[in-house]
């Protein structure tokens, strides 16, 4: 257990609680055209950065622990470094290294999947997101894995490619398939056989979370386990074939499924097989791996299963010890927030909805599934829309709203947690219109709570985790706006490199801090700022505040 944290002798703390406010996917555009959040009507928001103190946070590359300042941020590394107060070197850096150094391919879990499709005369299988986009995987990543099978002998390989355009550009899956087609056929040049099995959109297999729709990892199972759906002889046909019958981009497709005779699939998994989900996140990795592992499913009939040995690329889950097999460490993120709270006797409350509530949960907490106290922690998970999400923009932000009132009038808790998913939910389906209502759904909700923590006596500091909504539209090096083949400017679905605002909205304020705020930090500075405005002094180690205290 940590030591209470000592009171911080320059601040006396608020009559109300400190509420932290994560307005996920909201940064500061870089261009004018596409920036939704600029565009959007948000009197609130635009009242608070003009009247409260404000400064900008990063919130990609090296400041939330990603490889370089090329790599833009996401939810799961910005919630760790928020949660935790500091900045570990995460996932993508993490199998970076691993792959470069050599280090995965001479560990035991490696070896043994190896071993066994030889012993047995059996397929290596890759699973994953078949992009570069770095949040999830790398496709890279897979490629060194694929070399090093060949190097090692394995005669066979199957990969089940998860189309993206989300963290990468919404139509560019055949950037990636058509260069590893070719790669692959120049090793099969050499007697080997390695294909591509199978593969689909993201939003539609196989990646769900949070349990917010199994049916994704059910059909998932299905093509990628037993080969069964829409058979094409190629994944460059499938894909040009599915878009033109959908319409869709490329993470809405619809699975497909390779076959040589129109029949029979060429990588449904066997007894004996060796299967790596090559996806370095944990989120959208725990349901398809869950299914692969469970003695018992009672989320769906997986029909034959099997007996395949599984791995995935890093531990998803501590606490559930899931995977039994990984590749990689994932990052050994301690000393949170939260428990440096629970351990000096804070109530705290923490509530998203479905789609974002493990990041102020599991991700906030430095990867971990239970509770530090379950007494002093509360949670609240209010359950999603299963649709799309330009479809009701506006998600769940009322109700999430609605509960944060609710706890604020409580006088229950000392620290409030939310994450308002709008603006990165919305923001990845590329669509301009509904990430401007988004935003004023947002604004509304905003100015509820504000409200409330005034009323209160409490302050409230408004954040995000990355931007996205921000950044709508592509642009060319030089800036300019890119046009699609119909004229329009060319939709963007991937997150930002824009820093992100911090408010602090302090209406008791007596002054004991400057309204100039610091700059040139990270998003980990919300810890050291949260617990400072609670009236104690940060952990040693923590990254500074963004309060000048006078």
């Amino acid at each position: 257990m940590l030591e209470a944290l000592k009171k911080n002798p320059k601040f006396t703390p608020r009559r109300g609680p400190v509420v932290l406010c994560i307005l996920d996917g909201v940064g500061f555009g870089k261009y004018a055209d596409g920036d939704a959040v600029l565009a959007a009507h948000t009197p609130e928001l635009d009242k608070l950065m003009k009247e409260c103190p404000m400064t900008r946070l990063k919130a990609h590359g090296t400041a939330v622990g990603m490889p370089s300042d090329d790599d833009m941020g996401n939810s799961e590394v910005g919630h760790n470094a928020i949660g935790c107060g500091r900045v570990f070197s995460q996932g993508a850096k993490l199998v970076e290294e691993a792959v470069e150094t050599g280090k995965l391919f001479e560990g035991e879990v490696w070896k043994k999947l190896v071993a066994n499709v030889k012993e047995h005369n059996s397929t290596l299988h890759f699973l994953g997101l078949f992009s570069d986009g770095n949040v999830h995987s790398n496709i890279s990543h897979l490629k060194a894995m694929v070399l090093e099978a060949k190097k090692e002998g394995v005669k066979r390989v199957r990969i089940h490619a998860l189309l993206d355009g989300r963290d990468v550009p919404e139509t560019s899956a055949l950037d990636y398939v058509d260069p590893f087609e070719a790669f692959l056929a120049d090793i099969n040049k050499e007697g080997f056989d390695y294909r591509i099995a199978s593969g689909g959109g993201r939003m539609v297999v196989t990646m769900d979370r949070y349990n917010a729709n199994w049916d994704m990892v059910r059909k998932g199972w299905e093509v990628h386990v037993h080969g069964n759906g829409d058979l094409y002889k190629t994944a460059h046909e499938a894909i040009e074939d599915l878009r033109k019958k959908t319409g869709a981009i490329d993470q809405d497709l619809p699975p497909f499924v390779i076959s040589d005779d129109g029949k029979t699939p060429v990588g449904a998994m066997k007894d004996h097989d060796s299967v790596i989900y090559f996806n370095f996140r944990g989120d959208r990795s725990l349901e398809i791996t869950k299914a692969f592992e469970a003695d018992k499913l009672d989320e769906f009939d997986r029909g034959f299963r099997p007996d395949v040995m599984y791995a995935g690329m890093m531990e998803y889950d501590g606490d559930l010890h899931a995977p039994k097999l990984y590749l990689v460490n994932p990052p050994e993120i301690d000393r949170t927030m939260d428990e440096y709270l629970c351990a000096t006797g804070v109530n705290q409350f923490a509530v998203s909805e479905t789609q974002k509530y493990g990041h102020v949960t599991y991700f906030f907490n430095g990867n971990r599934s239970d509770k530090f106290d379950d007494k002093l922690d509360n949670y609240m998970e209010i359950r999603s829309d299963v649709v799309p999400f330009e479809q009701r923009p506006w998600m769940k932000s009322a109700e999430i709203t609605d509960a944060v009132i609710e706890a604020i009038e409580s006088g229950k808790f000392r620290m409030i947690r939310l994450n308002f998913p709008n603006g990165d939910m919305v923001g990845h389906t590329g669509s301009m219109d509904a990430v401007l209502v988004a935003m004023g759904a947002l604004d509304l909700c905003v100015a509820r709570i504000a409200e409330a923590v005034r009323k209160a006596g409490g302050v409230l500091v408004i954040s995000a985790d990355h931007g996205n909504a921000d950044d709508m539209y592509e642009h060319d090096k030089k800036g300019n706006l890119k046009l699609d083949k119909n004229g329009a400017p060319a939709r963007k679905t991937s997150h930002s490199l824009n820093p992100v605002p911090c408010i602090v909205y302090d209406p008791a304020s007596k002054g004991e801090y400057s309204d100039e705020l610091k700059t040139g930090l990270g998003i980990s500075s919300l810890a050291a700022t949260c617990i400072e405005l609670l009236g104690y002094e940060a952990p040693e180690g923590y990254d500074p505040s963004v309060l000048n205290f006078k």
